[in-house]
């Protein structure tokens, strides 16, 4: 029973989602209406985390099933997907490199420059100690 109201809640929130992609004329997917506001709700604590919590790990446990119709939807359109699978496959591969290189370089700078502040804090740390020395 605990369940079944958790994913009450959870579809409740989804309805709502549902209502304002009706009601707004934004091209925002209900379902990303429906996050928002249960990330607002748990944020604000109108929401308790244990009131969805089950659910909400049942929801992820089964989510590879849910890829199962795009696979078909894929299958079933293979001859209007044939002539565009060489460029399409190049601009994914390619896109992934990319992204691989940027995010390498920014992690990689995010670093350097990590270490460089806690060198800075230890070096000034350090100033302040002999200063205070000096006076003594």
């Amino acid at each position: 029973m605990k369940i079944l109201r958790q994913f009450c809640r959870i579809m409740i929130i989804t309805l709502i989602g549902e209502l304002l992609h009706w009601l707004l004329p934004l091209p925002v997917p209900a379902s990303i209406y429906g996050m928002a506001i249960l990330f607002a709700g748990l944020v604000t604590g109108l929401v308790k985390l244990d009131q969805v919590r089950d659910a909400g790990k049942f929801l992820i446990e089964i989510m590879p099933v849910m890829f199962i119709p795009a696979g078909v939807g894929l299958m079933s359109s293979w001859g209007d997907l044939r002539p565009v699978l060489l460029p399409v496959s190049v601009i994914t591969v390619v896109s992934l490199i990319a992204v691989m290189v940027v995010s390498g370089k920014v992690s990689q700078h995010v670093i350097r420059l990590g270490s460089k502040t806690e060198a800075g804090s230890l070096l000034s740390m350090e100033n302040m100690a002999a200063e205070e020395e000096a006076e003594l």
